[in-house]
């Protein structure tokens, strides 16, 4: 699924949401090969993207697409709970399509049937590109996800928002900094964008989500060293727990790396829901993956982004490492060195 030419020039739009609430803007902003002109959000407009996070390029926030410069796409760059289209963004979606932009979006409400874009698109010859829009073809898994001849990692939480792709994508550039020839597997909206390719595993049928994970797998597998799968959700959330084990499942993973969020007590969005213990959440992953593949979770990665001092992250990161009884990193602070050695050794 290529959902952009790479070298286009991108406006990313997150109103009132950027950046802590906007994953799939930050995501683009820090790993997509296309550039960025400008994020669209009426609450930080005036600033860069830099302004609001260290690891974020200077990137101009404008209040509006009218206000953007000229792009060749604009891009929602929000994936709010349960996918839907605000229609406060309506008025920035049909400037981007007047100003003969493609509009790209990773949410559940499908562009591409809203009838006032659909004929404004038309009239001006661009395209609506809905990212969440799986393969028509899938099928139910046939169990041969582990017969590719990479090694296959897939990244787990405790938790979602809680940097799985992230952690993948730095795995990646590390293992290839090693020599190793990985392969980012992308199953969400953001990972999609930025890789160009991939299945939107949430919407997939629930019977065919282990399935298109395979289907991936299988297409790349065997001309990789390292395939790191991009993990969804998490196994303990009420909403998501079903397409978490549907990766997990689907990909037969030989290892995992547990991803957690510094500080966090309770399910995001679902306060009320407590988080069990680090460590029990070992033995749930193994013990779901284990009759159709076994795994273990050979190290974790910690977001330490809530926490100022580098000395109480570093100490964070350790008492993490300690309760997994693993290695443990923070891949965007530290790097992810601890993490690839317990991947792939010291090459």
């Amino acid at each position: 699924m290529d959902t952009a030419d790479r070298g286009e020039r991108i406006v990313v739009l997150a109103h009132g949401q950027f950046p802590e609430r906007a994953k799939t803007a930050v995501g683009v902003l820090k790993y997509a090969d296309s550039e960025v002109v400008a994020v669209v959000d009426r609450d930080t407009a005036g600033t860069v993207a830099a302004d609001h996070r260290a690891d974020l390029p200077a990137v101009p926030i404008v209040e509006s697409m009218a206000a953007a410069p000229d792009a060749d796409q604009l891009l929602i760059g929000v994936a709010p709970i349960g996918g839907g289209f605000d229609e406060s963004w309506r008025p920035d979606v049909r400037t981007a399509i007047e100003r003969e932009c493609d509009v790209v979006a990773g949410l559940h409400y499908v562009l591409s049937e809203d009838e006032e874009f659909v004929a404004l698109a038309d009239e001006h010859g661009v395209e609506l590109r809905d990212v969440r829009t799986p393969d028509p073809d899938l099928g139910v898994a046939e169990g041969r996800s582990a017969e590719v001849d990479a090694d296959v990692l897939l990244t787990v939480g405790t938790d979602c928002s809680v940097g799985k792709m992230t952690v993948a994508l730095e795995l990646v550039a590390a293992a290839r900094d090693r020599g190793v020839d990985a392969c980012f597997v992308p199953t969400g909206q953001t990972g999609i964008m930025i890789a160009g390719w991939g299945n939107p595993i949430d919407r997939v049928v629930a019977d065919f989500a282990a399935g298109a994970v395979e289907e991936m797998l299988r297409e790349v597998g065997d001309d990789h060293d390292l395939l790191v799968v991009e993990g969804q959700g998490s196994i303990v959330h009420p909403a998501y727990s079903a397409v978490t084990c549907g990766i997990l499942h689907g990909a037969m993973p030989d290892a995992l790396v547990l991803c957690h969020a510094a500080g966090r007590a309770a399910v995001h969005g679902y306060e009320s829901v407590s988080l069990p213990p680090v460590a029990a959440y070992v033995d749930l992953y193994e013990s779901l993956a284990a009759p159709v593949h076994e795994t273990e979770v050979v190290a974790g990665a910690l977001n330490t982004g809530g926490i100022d001092a580098e000395g109480e992250a570093r100490a964070a990161v350790a008492d993490y490492a300690d309760a997994l009884g693993a290695p443990a990193a923070d891949v965007v602070r530290f790097g992810a060195d601890a993490i690839v050695d317990a991947v792939v050794g010291g090459e």
